[in-house]
């Protein structure tokens, strides 16, 4: 299944609420090539009142509903539309990143259907499913380090001067 519509479908929602939040976990990897697939999307965002509402306003426009399931301590936002099968999490804090702003200003930028998309790089995607140690986060590692080397190796090498 193409999971790109609805990703394409979240993506205006925060346009239009001008809600920023940086794309994590296996469909950020699976943006920079990584063969891994996944079922919803996780997102790292900064935990204001104002993001609070800009979430709010996006579940709103999409007719979904914001869910704080199973973790009564954790500040997991769930937004699901049953009707569409979207599902995207929405997270403050990351086992492994220090803070939005720096998993922020190593993120790359993707297109999708004219929308901006910030990505995770596969470094913090790795640190994070490191530290979160869950069995099915490091099944995944390997997988993420054989992209991540595959990427390293393809990529231009700088010029030297002499």
């Amino acid at each position: 299944m193409d999971a790109s519509p609805l990703l394409s479908i979240l993506l205006q929602a925060f346009a239009a609420q001008r809600l920023e939040a940086v794309l994590i976990g296996n469909a950020a990897a699976a943006m920079q090539g990584a063969p891994v697939t996944t079922l919803d999307f996780d997102f790292m965002f900064r935990d204001t009142p104002t993001n609070l509402r800009k979430l709010r306003a996006v579940a709103r426009s999409l007719g979904a509903v914001i869910l704080r399931p199973y973790y009564p301590v954790s500040k997991l936002y769930r937004l699901v539309d049953d009707a569409t099968g979207l599902q995207a999490d929405f997270m403050p804090v990351i086992h492994g990143v220090r803070s939005f702003e720096g998993l922020r200003s190593r993120s790359i930028e993707r297109r999708l259907d004219g929308l901006t998309v910030l990505v995770a790089s596969l470094e913090d995607i790795i640190a994070s499913k490191r530290a979160a140690g869950r069995d099915r986060d490091l099944a995944v590692l390997p997988v993420l380090e054989q992209t991540r080397r595959a990427l390293a190796k393809a990529a231009p090498k700088p010029r030297r001067s002499n």
